[in-house]
């Protein structure tokens, strides 16, 4: 990848960063994309060159770490295990990008509430679903390259990429809920865990 894209790439994630933090802080309908521009240091005419909406630069920080997932998946060893390369490319997503370090979370608590709020946001529900399946597309397309088989024509890879942005969401709701012993980390590998061993009754 070249300079220009990396800096293409990195202003992106910078404007998704802002969206997410400032819609967090003040709520969806009190942001305005001049806002979002400002926080990220470009123009608002820059800003319309990435995004077509707010709505759509909240959303691509989902759908750039599921396509960054998916290339990961990729370049992971051939001869490793389905399941422990998906492990890797899954986990390898959380950590953070330098428009993170340069403007971390504060408070958890009020952060996982605003979080919770804006996903909850009618005007950014759909752009969720829609960013959401095409991360799957992105990761089904990255499974069946493993596993020799063919979206469309065989149900492993898509059922496999739904498994995983499900036990992703639910890993972010059960983090967002406030327990104090769980970090993200640990519920994806909990879930992936679970998912590979076919999600046995815990009761039997």
């Amino acid at each position: 990848m070249g300079l220009r894209e990396r800096k293409k790439q990195a202003t992106r994630a910078a404007l998704s960063w802002a969206a997410i933090q400032l819609v967090v802080e003040r709520g969806f309908d009190n942001v305005l994309v001049e806002d979002i521009a400002n926080a990220a240091g470009v123009s608002p005419r820059t800003f319309n060159n990435y995004f077509s909406s707010k709505a759509e630069a909240v959303a691509a920080r989902h759908l750039d770490r599921s396509a960054k997932m998916a290339e990961d998946l990729r370049e992971r060893p051939a001869d490793e295990p389905l399941w422990t390369a998906i492990r890797h490319a899954l986990l390898a997503q959380l950590e953070p990008g330098p428009e993170v370090a340069d403007h971390p979370v504060g408070d958890r608590e009020r952060w996982a509430a605003g979080i919770s709020a804006m996903m909850a946001a009618p005007s950014l529900q759909a752009e969720f679903l829609r960013a959401g399946a095409t991360a799957e597309t992105e990761v089904a397309a990255a499974v069946a390259e493993r596993t020799k088989t063919v979206v469309g024509r065989d149900l492993y890879p898509s059922l496999v990429a739904a498994a995983v942005n499900a036990a992703n969401m639910v890993c972010q709701q059960q983090y967002l809920q406030g327990d104090a012993q769980a970090d993200m980390k640990s519920l994806l590998i909990e879930a992936l865990d679970l998912i590979e061993a076919g999600l046995p009754d815990p009761s039997a």
